[in-house]
């Protein structure tokens, strides 16, 4: 259960904020969308590999 503990006179908008960040940082809705479609284990390593050298090109033109 995720809790958000509000201060004394806190805006209930940055309350509902903290909570949908806790919530992503979950990842509940990511796995709920992973299971309902089965994808081979090969298709969800290439697209891992493909992730991780689009990433390493960011930060390539980063530096």
């Amino acid at each position: 259960m995720i809790v958000v503990p509000l201060k004394e006179g806190e805006n209930i908008e940055k309350a509902l904020k903290k909570f949908k960040r806790k919530f992503e940082k979950t990842g509940v809705v990511k796995e709920l969308r992973n299971r309902q479609a089965f994808s081979k284990p090969s298709v969800v390593k290439r697209k891992q590999n493909m992730r991780a050298v689009y990433v390493q090109q960011l930060q390539l033109v980063e530096e």
